[in-house]
């Protein structure tokens, strides 16, 4: 069970999902919310329909009152990051002195490729991914390959081994982009799966860094694992920050962290790089981490809870649709193949996370609920979509509800 606080505000004990209506949610102006026409339901972009926790809103309150606004400075973050991942993930010997405030986890994987590949070498991505994973290593000029998940969404190990192989062979410098809890499946790779990719890059000669944006956000009955703690990560990289498990996307910091053999490496990081990153942003992402966990906790019940209540509305609205249960994130992969709709794909191909089609654009059309469109997640992702869970129970309800109508509807068009 959750624990309670002494939250401000009648936060304690409650849901941080059911505190926002859908009038005041459509009072912000985030991408999620102003993409689409305000009749449809947003259920797409990685953005939770939550309040701010209330020690990251009185950090963000205290700051502007004294006009703390100036550049950054210091550890604050990063030991706020250590003392968090002692206490939920048992990393204790987390270093201060092996990280680095970075503009947000997209911009560090891509400055860590500028340090430890070369133009034209590949990247090694478990499709279906996040799409920015082949959009960003594309425009750093790296070239992709992928390694298919398995039937059960979790790391194909053989086709691991044929990925880096072939990476190792068109490139000097491979490396290997690892999704740590992954997106959009929901998987969350336990100890002997990151060992057997520790083992494989070690092998193949390929530098691992790992995207744990997701770590706070595993639901009961999975255990997060950081790749760095893992043997044979010790000249790897991860990165990480709040922005997903405490919705501060738009407020910019992230942490990259280095393995003890990668130090020499992440020092290389050019300085302007540092400039990046928010003061606020880091402000509000140091709060987060040092006395948010109450409020995540209670996040994490009502997330929750509302894996369990999708699973149900699917088995009622849209049997044919297979639901992968998520172990972590508040990210659905929905299977909807079996609706027979055509995937043609718009041009861009993996990685334009602004196309849409096959399910996607049926549902955003029939049913006015904007879904991401699966073909941008690689191979393995077309006739899928990523559902967002992390909505109040209302909103998830409306939203499938709706889009078994819209099948429904499809199958059987009324008589005119």
């Amino acid at each position: 069970m959750a624990s309670s606080g002494p939250f401000p505000d009648g936060f304690a004990g409650q849901n941080p999902l059911t505190l926002l209506t859908l009038d005041e949610l459509r009072q912000r102006t985030s991408v999620k919310w102003r993409m689409h026409p305000p009749d449809v339901l947003p259920l797409w972009v990685a953005e939770l329909d939550v309040p701010l926790a209330p020690p990251v809103a009185d950090a963000l309150r205290r700051a502007i009152d004294i006009g703390d606004t100036g550049y950054g400075h210091g550890t604050a973050y990063a030991e706020a990051l250590g003392d968090f991942a002692a206490r939920r993930w048992g990393w204790h010997d987390f270093r201060v002195d092996h990280t680095t405030v970075v503009p947000d986890v997209m911009m560090g994987i891509v400055e860590i490729l500028r340090l430890v590949t070369d133009p034209g070498d590949a990247v090694v991505v478990n499709s279906p991914v996040y799409p920015p994973f082949y959009a960003f290593a594309g425009h750093a000029g790296r070239q992709v390959i992928e390694a298919p998940l398995g039937p059960d969404l979790r790391i194909d190990r053989a086709a691991l081994d044929d990925a880096f192989h072939r990476a190792r062979a068109c490139g000097r410098r491979p490396a290997f982009l690892l999704c740590n809890p992954h997106n959009p499946t929901g998987v969350v790779h336990r100890r002997d799966e990151l060992e057997a990719v520790a083992e494989l890059a070690g092998r193949h000669g390929l530098r691992v860094i790992s995207d744990e944006i997701h770590a706070p956000l595993v639901l009961p009955g999975a255990h997060f694992t950081p790749y760095l703690t893992v043997a044979g990560a010790e000249n790897a990289f991860a990165l990480t920050s709040a922005s997903k498990a405490w919705n501060l996307a738009g407020l910019k910091a992230a942490l990259a962290v280095a393995g003890p053999q990668a130090v020499a490496d992440l020092d290389r990081m050019p300085e302007e790089v540092g400039h990046g990153p928010s003061h606020l942003g880091v402000i509000a992402h140091t709060a987060a981490f040092r006395a948010g966990g109450q409020w995540l906790d209670l996040l994490l019940d009502g997330l929750d809870a509302n894996r369990t209540l999708l699973e149900t509305l699917l088995a009622k609205q849209l049997p044919s649709v297979t639901y992968h249960r998520p172990e972590g994130t508040y990210l659905a992969w929905l299977d909807c193949t079996a609706l027979g709709i055509a995937t043609g794909q718009p041009a861009g191909g993996p990685g334009v996370a602004s196309d849409i089609a096959g399910p996607a654009r049926m549902f955003l059309d029939r049913a006015r609920v904007a879904l991401s469109s699966g073909h941008v997640f690689g191979t393995g992702g077309a006739g899928f979509v990523r559902l967002n869970f992390g909505t109040s129970p209302a909103i998830l309800t409306e939203a499938v509800t709706r889009m078994g109508q819209a099948v429904e509807e499809a199958h059987h068009p009324a008589a005119g």
